[in-house]
């Protein structure tokens, strides 16, 4: 998908052609697409598709006239029924003389919000203050799921003060990965943004210098959450994994012991069940004499085992 976007006085437009000072945002482009922007931006399509590549890692280069920013971005894993459970894709920024172009395998939040023209202090012509502001989103974007990702594990926990069974445990398993996804994206995005402010790849202004500022803290905040988070969610899947183990030793102990209490019953009525001859076989109350004895050893090794803790 290619679409064109301009900043004019009266508000962002939507272009069919390209045009100086536009912004381009394509979204899993085609190789018509692709060759468009390369033959109308002289950008090399290597480029182009670098952020079309799922495992791109986060870099930052000047090529040929242009600065290519690569950066992970973290995006809603909808196959899986529970919520808060991410991955994270690359995002590639490409800024010429001309124009700034966006490139993602699909759609995301972090461009949508500029589309839906929720963020009114961006303007298509202001390539080096629009891509701080979409790092600064993308910043913002990790510590919003982050949150969520953290009040999601606390409704698992809930559940698993109860459960006997693995499913909490996988969800919480996939809530763990999500945070491994996102601390080896942050930390590549840091040396991304390190770069950008060691080395000024882009023309920037002393406004864009304190935002670049604000987006390195967001980013090493989102970095300690994401570790925090993940320390805390193994110490829990290890505390309710042993939780679990333990709950379902005390029950297999239990059945057992109500096994053993009653195997007496069970020893007795075989043995007076044989086709032989037995005491109290002409005693027309053996039937209450047997039962009632039977009943009080059952009873007194039901005791004992209760002492000792085995019920």
């Amino acid at each position: 998908m290619l679409q064109i976007y301009k900043s004019t006085d009266s508000g962002m437009i939507t272009l069919d052609q390209v045009e100086n000072g536009a912004w381009i945002n394509l979204v899993n482009p085609n190789p018509k697409e692709i060759l468009y922007i390369s033959n109308n931006l002289n950008i090399p399509v290597d480029l182009i598709k670098a952020a079309l590549d799922e495992e791109e890692r986060s870099r930052i280069e000047v090529d040929e006239g242009c600065t290519v920013v690569i950066i992970d971005i973290p995006v809603p894993n909808t196959e899986l029924l529970e919520g808060g459970t991410y991955y994270t894709v690359p995002l590639g920024i490409i800024i010429n003389d001309t124009n700034i172009v966006t490139v993602s395998l699909q759609e995301n939040y972090v461009i949508k919000d500029f589309i839906e023209r929720k963020n009114k202090s961006f303007y298509t012509f202001k390539k080096t203050r629009f891509l701080l502001q979409i790092l600064y989103k993308n910043s913002k974007l990790y510590l919003q799921y982050l949150k969520h990702i953290d009040k999601t594990s606390d409704k698992i926990e809930c559940r698993l003060h109860k459960s006997l069974k693995n499913k909490e445990l996988i969800q919480l398993l996939e809530l763990e990965k999500s945070l491994v996804y996102f601390s080896t994206s942050l930390k590549s995005n840091e040396m991304v943004l390190e770069k950008i402010q060691r080395s000024n790849p882009v023309k920037m202004y002393p406004e864009d210098t304190e935002l670049l500022e604000d987006v390195i803290i967001e980013n090493k905040q989102a970095i300690e959450m994401a570790n925090i988070y993940s320390n805390i969610l193994t110490g829990t899947m290890d505390a309710y994994a042993s939780v679990i183990s333990n709950n379902l030793n005390m029950v297999m102990k239990f059945l057992t012991s109500v096994t053993i209490v009653l195997s007496i019953p069970t020893m007795v009525a075989s043995f007076f069940g044989m086709n032989v001859d037995v005491p109290f076989e002409n005693n027309p109350h053996a039937f209450a004499i047997i039962f009632t004895m039977t009943m009080f050893f059952s009873v007194i090794l039901a005791l004992t085992m209760f002492r000792k803790q085995l019920f």
